[in-house]
């Protein structure tokens, strides 16, 4: 893999460079792994009211290859899944540059895709922290499908993880919807 290549101040990513700069943000990073010839970090973080937030990072590094982040947003949905379903598509219109939509196993997804050949530190830090502010503001909304009886559990007034991944585009949460 190419060392990070820079123009002017934009520094391009590579697979080296990903866990530095999630640690940067305050992301704690655990060891990558292959999955399908791509490099896969599975991270939990925290966004301003809803902790926990289980994001996939995967770099595919091959020519026309990818980096998605893949926000699970909620358990496998039940019975109710014609609903959901419905509430996914309005969601893809109303975020931009982020795709609602069902895993294999039924749970209802979020990703956001960025070009792997393109992509620099600050696209990456950015859909990652879009991803977190989209499940904020989705918490209530979603509640009903993480938590039995839909009631959000009482803030337990502990620190928030990551906080310097959301200082990092504090004008983030303002634009996104489209």
């Amino acid at each position: 893999m190419e060392p990070a290549s820079r123009s002017g101040s934009v520094t391009r990513l590579n697979v080296a460079n990903i866990p530095a700069l999630l640690e940067r943000h305050g992301i704690s990073c655990p060891a990558p792994h292959q999955r399908d010839e791509a490099t896969v970090w599975d991270l939990e973080l925290d966004g301003e009211r809803r902790r926990g937030v289980r994001v996939t990072l995967i770099h595919d590094a091959r020519p026309g290859g990818v980096i998605i982040v893949w926000a699970h947003l909620a358990p496998p949905l039940g019975d109710g899944l014609r609903k959901a379903y419905r509430r996914l598509l309005e969601w893809n219109d109303k975020y931009l540059f982020a795709k609602f939509g069902l895993a294999e196993d039924g749970r209802p997804i979020l990703s956001l895709e960025l070009r792997a050949e393109t992509a620099t530190e600050a696209d990456l830090i950015e859909a990652v922290a879009r991803a977190v502010l989209i499940a904020d503001r989705l918490l209530d909304e979603t509640a009903a499908w993480i938590w039995i009886g839909g009631r959000v559990p009482a803030d337990d007034g502990a620190p928030r993880r990551n906080r310097e991944l959301l200082a990092a585009h504090p004008e983030l949460a303002d634009r996104l919807e489209g």
